[in-house]
């Protein structure tokens, strides 16, 4: 997600460090009795931590941590329950005005998206493992747009100097990985599918049919066409593997611009697909139907385009743990597929259809949206942060929860230098119900 900075000096400069609750941790096991400790990752100079793994990769981080981490959380089975995978986004970014016109900006545009392995410990969150993404070649994909056109510009950080589209560029934001020690990384420019190998490089990258850009590693176009409809910066972002290693559960975090972005504003239709991993193509699609923003967070009313999908977690091979959430709030709720009606190449994927599944004041006649049961109401737990986007089950009682922290930025001051948010990546531990 995009977030907002600017040149003028903030009161976010002073800033106190937010602590945020999480189960304590003994012998690896997550307490039942519920949160209690901090588990919050230590501020890492972002410069230093990229040059380790890519050198020479950031000529200046502007003072920039390394953040975003929470995009997602992924355990995998036989893991310890304090142990996670999790990947950052496309890195610091936000959007400043320039002459009237809103313009994103990348304050440190050679960073490279990065999947990183923790551990929970008492005293913190820890790195135990880098894994930069890159290219076939070791190049880094880096996180800038592809296509000029189809999403935004990208300018360095006061919005002055373009910067150059990335044909490689990744907006990663959901991760999984496999028995064999592969990944896949859900991302929102395509949006697209990315298999990874173990060390991180890209194998091959799934894409909508009639995507337009050109990278150096292969791209297959099987995706769904009506994916081109996404809207910028609201592509794929939850991302789930089955127990049996065979299919995907992607998420689209909002409702498509279908036909347009006034459309995507005002809708509660959003869409999960599942992925056929041995075929390589989409095998499912379901209509997600998002909580009214009013009664979800009053403090959101009137803009329902607050309310997002941002995490994924697989109970079995067809019911899913879904977190839904606008910045403030965030709510986790269990679908199963079985109880919906399947739309994959059905009317509602095609763009001529007026009026269009984002379009319907309701759920359309004949189809069944994923039913939901309200599992866990994550802001009722004291401390939660802000931007939950990212959920994993730690064990089969227990819930993670991991946070955004937009790499803490808040403004720039005049020497071009970041004054911090103050807001740190933090785990959370969730007791579910039996």
């Amino acid at each position: 997600m995009t977030h907002r900075s600017s040149l003028r000096p903030s009161a976010l400069a002073g800033a106190a460090l937010i602590l945020i609750s999480c189960a304590a941790v003994t012998s690896g096991t997550a307490h039942a009795s519920g949160p209690s400790g901090t588990a919050v990752l230590p501020r890492i100079p972002l410069g230093p931590f990229q040059d380790a793994v890519l050198p020479g990769t950031v000529d200046d981080d502007r003072g920039v941590a390394l953040g975003g981490v929470g995009s997602d959380l992924f355990h995998a089975k036989g893991d310890r329950p304090d142990e996670f995978w999790a990947i950052t986004d496309r890195g610091p970014n936000g959007t400043v005005k320039v002459g009237g016109e809103e313009r994103v900006t990348f304050p440190v545009p050679g960073f490279d998206p990065v999947i990183v392995r923790l551990r929970v410990r008492k005293d913190g969150i820890r790195i135990t493992r880098t894994l930069p993404i890159t290219n076939r070649a070791g190049r880094p994909v880096t996180g800038l747009p592809n296509v000029e056109g189809r999403e935004e510009a990208p300018y360095g950080f006061d919005g002055g100097t373009r910067l150059a589209f990335d044909a490689d560029g990744i907006d990663s934001e959901g991760l999984v990985r496999t028995k064999d020690g592969e990944f896949w990384v859900a991302e929102e420019y395509g949006p697209s599918l990315l298999h990874l190998d173990r060390r991180g490089r890209v194998v091959e990258r799934y894409v909508p049919q009639g995507w337009t850009g050109r990278p150096s590693y292969p791209v297959k176009a099987t995706l769904p066409a009506i994916l081109n409809k996404r809207t910028y910066n609201r592509g794929f972002e939850g991302l789930a593997i089955s127990p049996d290693g065979k299919t995907l559960f992607a998420a689209v975090q909002s409702p498509l611009s279908n036909p347009d972005k006034k459309t995507y504003k005002a809708s509660r239709n959003g869409r999960i697909f599942t992925f056929d991993l041995r075929k390589g193509k989409v095998s499912g699609e379901y209509v997600y139907r998002f909580e009214d923003v009013c009664a979800f967070d009053p403090s959101g009313c009137g803009d329902q385009n607050e309310m997002k999908v941002s995490g994924l977690a697989a109970l079995d091979d067809h019911r899913l743990l879904v977190d839904e959430r606008t910045d403030k709030v965030a709510r986790v709720y269990t679908v199963d597929l079985r109880e919906a009606t399947g739309i994959l190449g059905s009317r509602w994927d095609d763009e001529a259809t007026a009026p269009s599944l984002e379009k319907s004041a309701g759920v359309p006649a004949g189809v069944a949206a994923l039913p939901k049961r309200l599992t866990a109401d994550l802001s009722a737990v004291p401390g939660m942060p802000g931007k939950i986007e990212g959920i994993a089950l730690a064990d089969r009682r227990t819930l993670a929860v991991i946070n955004d922290n937009d790499f803490g930025l808040g403004t720039f001051g005049p020497d071009g230098r970041l004054i911090d948010s103050g807001v740190r990546t933090s785990i959370v531990y969730v007791p579910l119900p039996r």
